[in-house]
């Protein structure tokens, strides 16, 4: 074998060991990489959703997703977690992840406080003098 064959081998392979081991150059590979991370993980977190809401659940957490997407994650996070440990007997109904919500915003639920300012004013009598 030639020189010439045996780098361009060498140089094939650590091609494909770097691309086996993740290892990327340039950026837009990388960004490339971190797009197909998140994606995998929104699939696993589906997956797992799915497996522990039944339809009306999923319908009903969807909806919510649409309107506060912070308390829908925060749901969700709090089922995928629940899962894992196994502490979810079966799928959870519509009434149960209604359950879950109450819990939730009774945990999240900000306390509102009005507070007057209230300015002096001239009075008229002062202006008697």
């Amino acid at each position: 074998m030639a020189d010439d064959e045996l780098e361009a081998i060498r140089r094939q392979r650590m091609a494909e060991l770097q691309s086996k081991h993740g290892v990327r150059r340039d950026s837009s590979n990388d960004q490339q990489g971190q797009q197909d991370a998140k994606q995998k993980e929104t699939e696993m977190r589906n997956s797992i959703l799915a497996q522990v809401l039944d339809q009306s659940a999923r319908a009903r957490l969807s909806n919510l997703a649409l309107v506060k997407p912070e308390k829908a994650k925060a749901v969700e996070n709090y089922l995928i977690q629940m899962a894992r440990m196994g502490q979810l007997g079966g799928k959870i109904s519509e009434t149960g992840l209604i359950d879950i919500l109450e819990k939730v915003s009774q945990q999240t639920e900000k306390k509102t406080t009005v507070k007057f300012n209230r300015r002096k004013v001239m009075d008229s009598d002062e202006d008697d003098d």
